[in-house]
C-alpha cells in the first residue's frame, strides 16, 4: 500500500507541476503576489518557472499520498497483483480526469465571473494586485482542481468498491 501511495503521490507531484506551469501563464501574480509568499521557504533562488514547479509539486504530492493509500487500501487486499496495478491505475486516471475536468470548468468560471471584483478587492489592494480578472481565473482553476480531485478520489473508492463486490460474488 506504501508503494502505491509513493507512486500517487509522485503522480500528483507531477500534475501540480503542469498544472502550475500553465495557471502561471494565465497569471504570473497569482504566484508573485500570493504563492511564492506561502512557499518562500522553497525559494532557492532560481528561475521563477523552477519556483512554480516546486510549489506545484509542494502543493500537491500529499493529496496524491492520501489518494493511493486510499485506493491500495481496496486494491491491494482485493485484487490478485497483476489486476491489482490496473485496478489501481483506473482509481488514479478517474482521479486525474476529474480534477482536469474541474480545473477546466473553473477557468471557464473565471472567464464568466463578469465585471464585477468588488468581492476580491480588499485582497487585491492588500496584495497589490493589478491585473484582478488573471488573479481571479487561476483562484477559480486551483480551488476548481482540487475539488475535482476530491470528487474524483470519491469516485475511484466507489468504482473501485464496486469492482471489489463484484469480484466476490
Amino acid at each position: 500500500m506504501l508503494r502505491y501511495a509513493a507512486v500517487g503521490a509522485f503522480l500528483a507531484g507531477i500534475y501540480g507541476i503542469l498544472h502550475d506551469q500553465i495557471t502561471y501563464s494565465i497569471s504570473q501574480e497569482y504566484f508573485t503576489r500570493l504563492k511564492f509568499s506561502q512557499f518562500h521557504y522553497a525559494n532557492f533562488g532560481l528561475h521563477p518557472r523552477i519556483f512554480v514547479a516546486e510549489i506545484g509539486f509542494l502543493a500537491t504530492w500529499w493529496v496524491g499520498l492520501f489518494a493511493g493509500w486510499f485506493i491500495a487500501r481496496i486494491t491491494v487486499p482485493a485484487f490478485a497483483p497483476a489486476t491489482r496495478f490496473r485496478r489501481t491505475i483506473h482509481g488514479f486516471l478517474i482521479m486525474f480526469a476529474c480534477a482536469l475536468t474541474a480545473s477546466v470548468i473553473g477557468y471557464v468560471l473565471g472567464i464568466l465571473h463578469g465585471a464585477d471584483y468588488s468581492g476580491w478587492e480588499p485582497l487585491a489592494s492588500t496584495l497589490g494586485i493589478i491585473d484582478l480578472p488573471g488573479f481571479v481565473r487561476v483562484a477559480y482553476i486551483h480551488n476548481a482542481s482540487y475539488l475535482g480531485g476530491l470528487l474524483g478520489l470519491i469516485a475511484s473508492l466507489l468504482y473501485l468498491r464496486k469492482l471489489k463486490l463484484k469480484q466476490v460474488a
